[in-house]
């Protein structure tokens, strides 16, 4: 990807991470400790971005050392607390991890602590996509935004080689002043007309517009993950925790399924699952999922990944090989055929497998829902089903991620979770 800069710098709040709520419930705390009155919230949205020494001067009339020890007050609960009240805006990590990729230089220049902002970073799982990390030191009450971008950026950087996003007036104008292209993120804490006001070169009123922006109009494409298994081996679980986890880094994640994930697949698993359906033949079978994989790609899929996103896929090919190819013994090359107008569009590049042993999968769903029609098929189907899964991983190590399902939720998510974030981070 041939980008327009060498060098992307950012702003954290209000940029990268929305952590209004942290900072303004802090800056009412320590204006409470010091028995003075607490502004509304309009006054308290203030305090997002700039230097919180000259915040509290200006907005709420402290002098130099009541500022101080208001400063200190704040830091007591941020730090512990207000510090993780906070998310990264969804998409930000896949532009960061996009800048990354393709070579460029990506750094945060901010006015916060450096040593919160490296907290954070680590804490969110973007540190991996990051150069650089600049922010002022805890004996500072204020810093110049000038020198906290000259010193994010690499010695010798040309100034039309390097651009700083920004959503206050103090971004754009130090950015401006250093002859970097300044991007407005007006999504952030701005007040309307702000960013122009201080000679912004573009403003966005969303991060999508503005990665297409620092792209160079080449948008990041999306990552697909599928979680593949015999029912009752939990994927519904762990892909619910993933999802929490992918979001809290800053990911747009979308969650689907098959057979299904739009309508007219939903109606096609209708079909397939019901038992009414006894007696379908195996080929009806096969090219109904082929069917439903087509639309799903389709309408829900393929659009998503170029906009950016992570779709995480409740099943996907590797289960109509398994249960069709092998279980059905209908053979691999036919099923990889009658899929191919949709695996041509799409293919997960990480499939983690939950293995489960059939006994202990019977037991899981004693109790559960009723039993649809290929979940009352016989031990021998089964039995290929893991025959199919087994030649796949064995095939395919570097795609399917193999995880012992057998164990508790919190112990098979930590391998769900390496895995994917292993995929992310390289």
């Amino acid at each position: 990807m041939a980008l327009r800069y060498d060098c992307y710098l950012f702003d954290f709040d209000g940029t990268i991470a929305d952590t209004g709520e942290g900072i303004t419930k802090s800056v009412a705390y320590s204006l409470e400790k010091l028995g003075r009155p607490v502004p509304d919230q309009a006054i308290l949205d203030r305090f997002i971005g700039p230097p919180l020494h000259d915040s509290y001067m200006q907005y709420c009339g402290l002098n130099e050392e009541e500022a101080e020890r208001a400063v200190a007050l704040y830091r007591e609960r941020y730090t512990d607390v207000g510090l993780y009240e906070s998310h990264l805006y969804p998409g930000i990590a896949m532009l960061l991890r996009a800048l990354h990729r393709a070579g460029a230089w990506v750094a945060i220049a901010s006015a916060k602590p450096q040593f919160m902002l490296e907290r954070l970073a680590k804490h969110y799982g973007i540190d991996a996509y990051l150069d650089n990390i600049v922010g002022i030191g805890l004996d500072r009450h204020s810093a110049d935004k000038r020198d906290l971008i000259l010193r994010a950026l690499p010695e010798g950087t040309e100034p039309g080689r390097a651009c700083m996003a920004g959503d206050r007036r103090f971004d754009i104008g130090a950015a401006k002043a250093l002859g970097l292209f300044a991007v407005g993120a007006d999504y952030g804490y701005s007040e309307p007309g702000e960013l122009l006001a201080a000679g912004a070169d573009a403003v966005f009123e969303d991060l999508y517009a503005m990665a297409e922006c620092l792209l160079d109009g080449q948008a990041p494409r999306g990552v697909f993950i599928s979680l593949e298994g015999s029912d009752g081996c939990g994927k519904s679980t762990q892909i619910a925790l993933l999802k929490e986890h992918l979001q809290r880094r800053g990911f747009d994640v979308v969650l689907t399924r098959e057979p299904g994930g739009c309508p007219i697949s939903e109606r096609i698993r209708e079909v397939i699952l019901s038992l009414d359906s006894k007696g379908m033949s195996s080929e009806c079978e096969a090219l109904l999922y082929a069917a439903s994989r087509v639309e799903h790609v389709r309408e829900v899929v393929e659009p998503a990944l170029k906009s950016g996103k992570i779709v995480i896929c409740d099943r996907f090919l590797d289960s109509s090989i398994a249960y069709q190819a092998y279980g059905r013994e209908l053979g691999e090359a036919f099923v990889r055929q009658i899929n191919e107008p949709a695996t041509r569009r799409a293919m997960p590049q990480r499939t983690l497998l939950l293995e489960l042993n059939r006994d202990q999968a019977r037991r899981r769903m004693a109790n559960g829902a009723p039993l649809d029609r290929l979940e009352i098929e016989k031990e021998d189907f089964f039995a290929r089903v893991q025959q199919g899964y087994d030649a796949l991983a064995k095939a395919e190590p570097e795609r399917i991620v193999r995880i012992d399902a057998s164990r508790g939720i919190d112990q098979v998510f930590s391998d769900v979770r390496a895995a994917i974030d292993g995929l992310l981070d390289t």
